[in-house]
């Protein structure tokens, strides 16, 4: 195949004075743009062929950026700047092209709108109807056609990806604004926060396909489990009766109110649980690179190699499961039945007293389980605490102001419930690497003993588990 990168200058500022339209430097937000797109072009193999960028100011300096984040490359010195390329006239760029010798499999051009989209407009039938700044196209051709002969519509779409699709931090700039419940009642806050979290998750979706920045998953998988756990909690509050019990047929037209309700927080779940080892995965990557394991060099790097491999096929059937028909109907019908005036009406009958009971209960029961804890519990049994404890939050992050001192005593709580999951989940995965170097008993031997030091930093945090005081309310 022969591989053709097309990438936008990013973000310029705005010519002034005598200064010409060659000159424009980038802005702040420019560099950042071009910074955020170097990890996601290695990737791409964009940068292993050759380099083309428009002698203008404003493309140099994005190459200068993507070089800064990846100085072994020498991209720099590598690069053709070639005044050919300040062009905004897509014919231009295309005879530009035609010119490239034979022998040239890949190349990255860095240039200017609209020739670059006019090109792969002319290139590709599938080509996105824009290229922001910062913006890259990945078009591939047969490698049988030469590029003086490369035809109409004779290259495929392989990726396109935009720097609020790579960074998140760039993607919070255009993020969809939350709204103001400051002053709203119960139901309305409800409301109002399914309605933000829908389109959070909607919004979100382009980042965590594209899989540069984990922090897209991360905010994608939490704003679904939030999500739920709302659902759940406003079901659990509006089917509970106070003060006078209410008959068995009051309950079930109470639950008639909300028809499918519980079939939809499931498929939330679902959706939720499809990102778990994922995002494990992302976490004990995250933590190779800052905090070295106890492994030789060479065990270090088969395990990071092995831990992408899977970090790949699980992402691969995550991209899967957010293209396909299925999920996206899900996702209309969640946002139909937000919007549905059977389940804004249910919402009415949610009341503070109602709220506080359920809390209440739950809070009881978490004690209780709490207190059943001993050194020899199952690991089930905290991860089963944690749970419990992310069920109590959300409940009473429904009315914040009444429960802020609450809120933030269990941080602590949360904090420590989640770092023993994170070894567990170390331990699995390390034992699997183990289990697959029988050929290799010193590595066996090695990942044996950092499950065992895991194991005993597990047992530190079940004593500080254990010694908790009951949750105060």
């Amino acid at each position: 195949m022969r591989h053709l990168f097309l990438m936008r200058h990013a973000k310029a500022k705005q010519g002034s004075g005598d200064m010409a339209d060659h000159q424009r430097p980038l802005r702040k937000r420019g560099r950042r743009e071009a910074a955020a797109m170097a990890l996601p072009l290695q990737r791409w193999q964009a940068l292993d062929g050759e380099l083309h960028v428009s002698g203008a100011t404003r493309t140099r300096e994005t190459l200068d950026e993507i070089a800064g984040q990846l100085p072994e490359l020498s991209l720099t010195e590598r690069a053709f700047v070639d005044e050919a390329l300040f062009t905004f006239d897509g014919q231009v760029l295309f005879a530009w092209l035609k010119a490239l010798p034979d022998e040239t499999k890949r190349v990255l051009v860095i240039g200017h709108n609209p020739a670059l989209l006019e090109l792969a407009h002319w290139l590709c039938a599938e080509a996105p109807a824009s290229l922001p700044t910062g913006g890259a196209l990945h078009l591939t051709l047969p490698v049988t056609t030469s590029w003086s002969a490369v035809g109409e519509h004779g290259a495929m779409l392989a990726a396109s990806l935009a720097p609020e699709e790579a960074s998140h931090a760039l993607f919070q700039r255009q993020e969809p604004e939350p709204p103001d419940l400051i002053k709203a009642g119960l139901n309305q806050r409800i409301l109002g926060l399914l309605g933000h979290q829908y389109l959070l998750v909607r919004a979100l979706e382009p980042g965590v396909i594209a899989g540069a920045d984990p922090e897209f998953l991360h905010q994608y998988r939490v704003n679904l489990r939030r999500s739920r756990a709302i659902g759940e909690s406003a079901l659990a509050t509006a089917q509970k009766p106070v003060g006078k019990k209410k008959s068995a047929g009051k309950r079930a037209l109470e639950r008639k109110k909300m028809p499918g309700f519980k079939k939809r927080l499931k498929r939330l779940k679902r959706r939720a649980q499809a990102t778990s080892d994922l995002r494990d995965l992302d976490v004990f990557l995250e933590s190779l690179n800052k905090t070295p394991p106890p492994l030789s060099t060479r065990s270090r790097r088969a395990l990071k190699h092995w831990l992408q491999a899977r970090h790949h096929e699980q992402h691969e059937a995550l991209c899967q499961q957010l293209g396909d028909a299925d999920y996206t109907k899900e996702m209309l019908a969640w946002q139909a039945f937000l919007s549905s005036r059977g389940f804004r009406q249910s919402l009415r009958k949610l009341s503070s007293k109602r709220i506080e009971k359920v809390l209440a209960e739950r809070i009881a029961r978490h004690d209780r389980d709490l207190a059943e804890l001993s050194s020899e519990a199952a690991d089930e049994a905290f991860h089963d605490l944690r749970k419990s404890v992310k069920r109590i939050r959300y409940l009473a992050e429904l009315e914040p102001k009444r429960h802020r001192a609450f809120l933030t005593g269990l941080k602590h709580r949360q904090t420590l419930l989640g770092d023993f999951q994170d070894r567990c989940t170390r331990q699995v995965w390390i034992g699997t690497f183990a289990a697959g170097s029988r050929n290799a008993p010193r590595r066996q031997e090695e990942c044996e003993a950092w499950r065992s030091a895991l194991e005993k930093e597990k047992l530190a945090l079940r004593g500080e588990v254990m010694a908790l005081a009951p949750l105060a309310y």
